[in-house]
C-alpha cells in the first residue's frame, strides 16, 4: 500500500491525502480559532484500507499543533474522535 502525507490545502479548505493517485479529503471551515469539519470523502478505490482514518488522524494532529478547537459536523470525524478519546480534548 502506498500512503502519502496528510497536507492542509487552505485554498480549498480541506486536508488532503493522495494514495495511489486518488485524493481523499476532509473539508472544513475555519473561523476564530475553531475548525469545523463538514465532510470527508474517500474514493471508492481506497475504501476499506483505513485511508479515511489516516486522513482524519493527520488532520487532527495538525489541528492540535495549531491550537485550534474542533467542531465535528462530519459524522466520520465525529466517529473517529469518539473511538480515539485522546482527541476528545480538541472538541469545542
Amino acid at each position: 500500500m502506498t500512503t502519502g502525507t496528510v497536507q492542509d490545502n487552505p485554498a480549498e479548505s480541506r486536508y488532503e491525502l493522495t494514495v495511489d493517485g486518488h485524493l481523499a479529503a476532509a473539508y472544513y471551515k475555519l473561523s476564530d480559532g475553531v475548525i469545523t469539519f463538514t465532510h470527508t470523502e474517500v474514493p471508492k478505490e481506497l475504501g476499506g484500507r483505513g485511508i479515511g482514518s489516516q486522513l482524519v488522524k493527520g488532520a487532527l494532529d495538525d489541528v492540535r499543533a495549531r491550537s485550534l478547537k474542533v467542531v465535528a459536523r462530519c459524522p466520520f470525524v465525529k466517529g473517529y474522535i469518539e473511538k480515539h478519546a485522546n482527541y476528545a480534548d480538541l472538541l469545542s
